[in-house]
């Protein structure tokens, strides 16, 4: 909690480094956490014990955990390497399904094994993993998820790591998806980092069910980047999200966020709100939420 405000950072990658890709550990080294290290032990292994510590000093009441199929791009970072921090505080961490479609087959088998781990939603990386986020091959997926209400959340902006296909983060693709798929609830991870930033306020504003997620993105550059939009209607579809490690903590992003001039309500709906409208929390960590406001 950050000045009364329950704080959901929808957004982190708390990954195993044997697992990943030198290009991960060096933007790791470069942009992330002072203190990413006094949280791994020695194998590399993030220890549960200090890695709630940490959260709970940054004031983070729930942390939606990422895992990711990418072997060409950051490595793979199996949803299993999740279970120990889950299992140590299922009331503050909850996981995120992944796919790739390149990688498992069938698909919809493969969600639904994720979701049965108590995946709150599905992310989708078609930057690392090389595939259109409107690919026909995914069109299944789609359809189990509007049915069942399971929120797609895509990387929607640049990269910078080796095997990258940026040109699968443009919104227009996802726009057809959001055509095809009227009633699947979506979230742009990343805001259209790069060149989209337009692209992806407009997409969020047309359409009802679609979410902009702003991990990855200096809060105070906000304004800058959203320039053509009016800040505070953009802001009462955002999701905070961080891309821990590779930022200096949540904390100092979310009180980077109190010094753009949004109102008390648009901070709610930023901080936890939103993230609790779009996203499949258990009750008990909804109600938690709801009376901590």
């Amino acid at each position: 909690m950050l000045h009364g405000i329950p704080l959901v950072d929808a957004h982190v990658h708390a990954a195993r480094l044997p697992t990943l890709k030198e290009s991960w550990k060096d933007w790791a080294a470069r942009y992330g956490s002072p203190s990413m290290k006094e949280l791994y032990d020695a194998e590399g292994t993030l220890v549960p014990e200090l890695f709630d510590r940490y959260m709970e000093g940054e004031g983070v009441d729930v942390a939606v955990l990422f895992c990711e199929y990418s072997p060409k791009a950051t490595g793979i970072q199996p949803i299993e390497d999740l279970f120990p921090i889950l299992e140590h505080n299922p009331e503050r961490f909850l996981p995120m399904a992944n796919l790739n479609p390149h990688y498992h087959y069938p698909p919809v088998a493969e969600l639904k094994r994720q979701l049965s781990f108590g995946a709150v939603g599905l992310k989708l990386h078609p930057v690392h993993g090389s595939f259109a986020p409107n690919d026909r091959m995914l069109y299944p997926v789609y359809a189990f998820c509007e049915a069942e209400g399971v929120p797609v959340v895509f990387h929607c902006g640049t990269s910078v790591f080796p095997g990258s296909t940026n040109r699968y983060a443009d919104p227009a693709l996802i726009e057809d998806v959001a055509r095809d798929f009227p009633g699947l609830t979506i979230v742009l991870a990343h805001g259209g980092r790069g060149w989209w930033y337009d692209a992806a306020a407009f997409l969020t504003l047309m359409r009802e069910n679609v979410w902009i997620e702003i991990s990855g993105l200096p809060p105070k550059k906000l304004p800058d980047y959203y320039k053509n939009y009016d800040l505070q209607r953009l802001a009462k579809k955002m999701i905070f999200g961080t891309d821990w490690p590779g930022v200096p903590g949540p904390r100092a992003n979310a009180e980077a966020l109190f010094e753009l001039g949004l109102d008390h309500d648009t901070l709610h709906h930023v901080f936890w709100r939103n993230a609790l409208r779009v996203y499949r929390f258990p009750k008990g960590v909804r109600r938690r939420l709801e009376e901590g406001s």
